[in-house]
């Protein structure tokens, strides 16, 4: 009787810390990438965010020579879709205003990510080194 019970309590202490999530101790993923859907969807339906052509402007940041190596040599206009103190969300679109390209820049640990969005997929992850 004592056995089981000890089993009992060990194993519903193993399950309980099994299903800690560390996302919400150091407080990246999964909180803040809902917050940024939102964000995300707050600002598509408000007009006022920027838009640009002026690849100047954008020479600035530190992901854009990656970003256009990374992608096919069209002009593509780039929109903030969310620009914080965590990360930086690029839409470029070609000359027609299809959506074809997204980057995500995560502030801290340098790292940038460009997807495809007409399905072809992740085309980089990775850290940027002279950033």
């Amino acid at each position: 009787m004592n056995k089981m019970l000890l089993i009992v309590i060990t194993a519903a202490t193993l399950l309980t810390a099994c299903q800690s999530n560390p996302a919400d101790n150091d407080g990246n993923a999964t909180g803040n990438n809902e917050q940024s859907v939102q964000t995300e969807t707050s600002q598509q339906n408000n007009e006022s965010a920027e838009e640009s052509l002026d690849h100047d402007k954008w020479s600035e940041l530190p992901e854009y020579d990656v970003i256009v190596r990374n992608i096919d040599s069209q002009d593509y206009t780039f929109r903030t879709v969310t620009d914080n103190k965590n990360e930086r969300i690029l839409l470029l679109t070609n000359p027609d205003g299809e959506e074809k390209y997204k980057t995500i820049f995560i502030k801290n640990t340098s790292r940038l990510k460009i997807i495809d969005v007409d399905g072809g997929g992740q085309l980089f992850n990775d850290i940027l080194e002279n950033s």
